[in-house]
């Protein structure tokens, strides 16, 4: 590259040569699609603040209020509707879990400013096995995020346009694709992407679980109309302490995402652990109000489990009495921070894959930094891998 050379003189008398290109790189389709290459001194410039963080890091945690109500009822309706009634304080206790976590993450960050979250506490603590145990763990938990949260996503726009059932996974892949190349152009651009999606479905739920907790206590809220048709077999099983344990383990799918805060402290500006511990704050409180009303009111509206239409679905319709304007916004506000949700795995996976592989227990490329200074080799992977699952499996939940 040339560069035209100026020299200047300061106060002190000091010649300050500056720089300045006169000849840029052809732009090239990579070039066009993921952006112009970032050079090292840049990277300072790629930090984020606390509300870009929260859309980043956090729509995987928030997203998971979509199904994790859900994937308690579905369970729970093996012994009947009657077993619904549990869901409300199976919720409360994953409430519980999620205080002992988020406090746990709050050490976590602060005694680990450098990131890496549970690999790096288990390989500086316990040693090699459990960091690769967590490490592996965590890394699949990544990839089968982006696949459950995107075929979930999905579900919801078949939910309220049933005749897209037949392209469901051509549309999950093409939104794996996506956000991968959102991406690639970098953690600061693929922020400032995905904030405004964010706050609107934080906006929607808040409207949607307000509009429907008055209605309740008004009397006014009612029962879905033609709930979906449930299909049990023979006999029903007993409510027993094992089926109420593996309701709340299945709910506990409200915490994915909650570690990925500790994971991605290097994105966020200085302070960096400050500003890291109050973004998981703000997530974990906005996690759990949205996770509680959802269970609450379901079990109000007496919601049913289906994989014809969701339970936000249901309660959208039943909240809003009709699916008009607010229903479909609600849908397409959850269909996109599912998508969303990917997002966070796609800031995390690369950053650990990177950590892994510098230990040699990955190839070395996930350590290099693409063009945009992000681990380009390992968003990549990470979408290819998710792509193959949601093929496997249909993009069914």
């Amino acid at each position: 590259m040339r560069a035209a050379v100026t020299a200047l003189n300061n106060d002190s008398g000091t010649t300050i040569l500056r720089r300045k290109p006169t000849l840029q790189p052809a732009r090239t389709w990579l070039t066009w699609l993921i952006g112009r290459p970032l050079s090292t001194a840049d990277a300072p410039h790629q930090t984020i603040g606390k509300a870009i963080g929260l859309a980043v890091f956090a729509s995987d945690a928030l997203s998971s209020t979509a199904y994790a109500t859900q994937e308690i009822l579905v369970i729970l309706v093996v012994a009947g509707t009657a077993a619904l009634g549990y869901a409300f304080p199976i919720a409360l206790a994953i409430i519980g879990l999620l205080a002992i976590v988020t406090i746990s993450y709050q050490q976590t960050i602060h005694a680990y400013p450098g990131g890496g979250g549970a690999y790096i506490v288990a390989r500086d603590n316990l040693g090699e096995l459990p960091a690769q145990t967590a490490g592996a763990a965590l890394l699949t938990d990544y990839i089968l995020t982006v696949a459950v949260s995107v075929s979930s996503g999905v579900a919801q726009i078949v939910s309220a346009y049933p005749s897209l059932s037949a392209y469901r996974v051509a549309i999950a892949v093409g939104l794996v694709l996506f956000v991968m190349i959102v991406n690639l152009r970098g953690v600061r651009e693929s922020g400032r992407a995905f904030a405004v999606p964010t706050y609107f479905f934080l906006l929607m739920m808040v409207l949607t679980l307000g509009t429907g907790l008055v209605r309740a206590v008004t009397g006014k809220l009612g029962s879905v109309i033609d709930p979906p048709v449930l299909e049990f077999g023979q006999t029903l099983l007993a409510v027993t302490p094992f089926l109420i344990l593996h309701a709340f383990s299945s709910g506990t799918t409200a915490l994915t995402g909650v570690e990925a805060i500790s994971n991605g402290i290097p994105a966020f500006k200085e302070p960096r652990s400050r500003n890291a511990a109050i973004t998981l704050i703000w997530m974990s409180v906005i996690l759990g109000t949205l996770f509680l009303g959802i269970t609450f009111l379901a079990g109000e509206i007496h919601a049913l489990p289906s994989d014809g239409e969701t339970v936000i679905s249901q309660l959208a319709r039943t909240v809003f009495d009709s699916r008009g304007s607010l229903y479909l916004m609600l849908i397409a506000a959850t269909t996109i921070i599912l998508i969303m949700a990917a997002n966070t795995s796609f800031a995390d996976f690369p950053r650990l894959s990177a950590l892994v592989a510098g230990d040699g227990f990955l190839p070395r490329q996930f350590t290099y930094r693409g063009s945009r200074l992000v681990f380009s080799r390992g968003i990549v992977t990470l979408a290819l891998l998710a792509s193959l699952l949601i093929i496997i499996f249909q993009a069914r939940v």
